[in-house]
């Protein structure tokens, strides 16, 4: 048995850099970016130390050939994912324990995270943070190799899918299956998203899969004011790339409390999720909504420079 398919593959991230030296929508409403990267920072935090055990489980499992998956309350894995390894264990099932993997996230998330009072007030009932859902801002890329006829030239394609309802948990999950979905549904997806990967050190720039539209240097001249650049996701004639940084200039390192432990397994209920639907389908191809969402942006932009400059 080899790992399930979310292990397969580098975990990508969601993105949420402004650009035009910073400008978003979150800026011109008066919303700190600093809470929004928390929640993901956090997210994050909860999430790895119960994910790395039991993978290192699972692999000295492999090489034990023994179920060591009993070990993993000592870690303080949900008793619901200890069900589900063991499941795992005898019945190679990738899509099952992927499916649980990504409940098992965003039910953590949910008990810790959405339904916290502080998070509610600071992030999830903001008019910025609605905004976002409401104009389509927030979306996973997932950049890949286009395979090509030819096959002496690499051409960088995007699927992904929109993020809509952040505070819904059923949402949130149904966007973990589609995802799922376009990757591992698709061989051609797998494979050309694993190798641009492996061509392509993560800098968290956009100039990571779009370096004719993005540079990871601002072009621009200090103080001037923003005139749009694009028109169908192309730069005007004589424009500067729009400013993405590296994850490193723009973001300290931050140093988050513990995460808070006890289990949020509670009702099961849950199994509901295991069904498959309609909603798994995905709809892949996320180049034109993309292009919208940074024209929006763009549009943003220029409201920040009209309104407070």
């Amino acid at each position: 048995m080899g790992l399930p398919g979310a292990y397969g593959v580098p975990k990508w991230r969601l993105e949420y850099d402004g650009f035009a030296g910073g400008a978003s929508l979150a800026v011109i409403v008066g919303y700190g970016t600093e809470s929004l990267f928390s929640i993901f920072g956090t997210r994050q935090l909860a999430d790895f130390p119960r994910c790395l055990p039991a993978n290192l489980l699972y692999e000295e499992s492999l090489r034990r050939d023994a179920n060591l998956f009993h070990l993993l309350p000592y870690f303080h894995v949900s008793a619901y994912m200890e069900v589900m390894w063991n499941h795992f264990w005898t019945s190679g099932d990738r899509y099952l324990l992927t499916i649980a993997l990504v409940v098992n996230e965003q039910s953590y998330l949910e008990k810790r995270m959405i339904q916290n009072q502080h998070y509610q007030n600071t992030i999830l009932q903001t008019i910025a943070f609605k905004l976002h859902d409401l104009l389509s801002l927030n979306q996973i890329l997932f950049p890949y190799y286009i395979a090509s006829e030819a096959g002496d030239r690499q051409v960088t394609g995007l699927i992904g899918e929109t993020l809509h309802r952040f505070g819904s948990l059923h949402e949130r999950i149904m966007l973990g299956k589609r995802l799922y979905s376009l990757l591992f549904g698709h061989s051609d997806h797998l494979q050309g998203a694993l190798s641009w990967a492996m061509d392509h050190p993560h800098t968290a720039s956009r100039k990571d899969y779009w370096p004719h539209l993005f540079n990871d240097v601002n072009d621009s001249v200090p103080g001037a004011p923003y005139k749009k650049r694009m028109k169908d996701c192309q730069l005007k004639p004589g424009a500067n790339r729009l400013y993405s940084p590296a994850l490193h200039h723009v973001w300290r390192n931050v140093e988050h409390e513990e995460a808070e432990a006890g289990d949020w397994f509670d009702d099961w209920k849950v199994i509901a999720h295991f069904v498959k639907s309609e909603e798994e389908q995905a709809s892949g191809p996320i180049v034109h909504d993309y292009c919208q969402t940074l024209d929006k942006v763009e549009h943003a932009a220029m409201a920040k420079t009209a309104i407070f400059e």
